[in-house]
């Protein structure tokens, strides 16, 4: 009770997000542990090669891209909490900074691509550079589509108030730019750093 005797609201604890999100987010993770796998499986069988060829990549970009997709996060985080209380502002800047790192991420990620094939590094080259264009392929695909989510999640700022459901989406929305960063968290160490 507060000082005048009113009820003090209580808050329940929910999952962010849809019912249905979740299980598409389990079921995109289960796909990549399955190539994670299949990687160490062939990794394990000729891992000279693969050593060698994980020395040709530009760690640098790698690192780099690391941190653009975690300080993405960290504003779509900002963004989610601004569209919850009504502070649409806010959440319109934090969005527009985290879809600018996806878009530098991409950028950085076609610069690699085009240094390694430059140098002879393509995906017929051998089973390693195979994998490499392979999983982080498949993660740029991913990051192309968060960045239109975070637009359509952007489109939600102007909204005075969101109903429960459209707040719902907005949150799977970023649970899924979440699931990107989780997966380049993986894909870095295991491509770039794992000898």
């Amino acid at each position: 009770m507060t000082a005048v005797g009113e009820p003090v609201p209580v808050h329940t604890r929910r999952i962010p997000g849809e019912a249905g999100t979740w299980v598409f987010l389990l079921g995109d993770m289960l796909v990549f542990a399955a190539f994670f796998a299949t990687f160490m499986v062939e990794r394990s069988t000729t891992p000279e090669v693969f050593d060698a060829a994980r020395k040709t990549l530009h760690v640098n970009i790698g690192l780099v891209n690391t941190l653009v997709l975690l300080t993405s996060s960290l504003f779509v985080v900002a963004a989610i909490g601004g569209l919850r209380t009504g502070a649409g502002a806010i959440a319109a800047r934090a969005l527009v900074i985290a879809i600018g790192c996806g878009v530098v991420f991409v950028a950085l990620k076609i610069s690699e691509y085009v240094l390694l094939v430059g140098a002879g590094h393509t995906a017929g080259a051998n089973h390693f550079y195979l994998y490499y264009f392979i999983l982080t392929g498949l993660h740029l695909l991913h990051v192309c589509i968060g960045i239109v989510v975070l637009v359509l999640m952007f489109t939600q700022t102007r909204r005075t108030e969101l109903s429960a459901t459209r707040l719902a989406v907005i949150e799977g929305g970023g649970c899924f730019w979440h699931l990107v960063d989780l997966l380049w968290i993986v894909l870095f160490p295991l491509l770039y750093l794992v000898s």
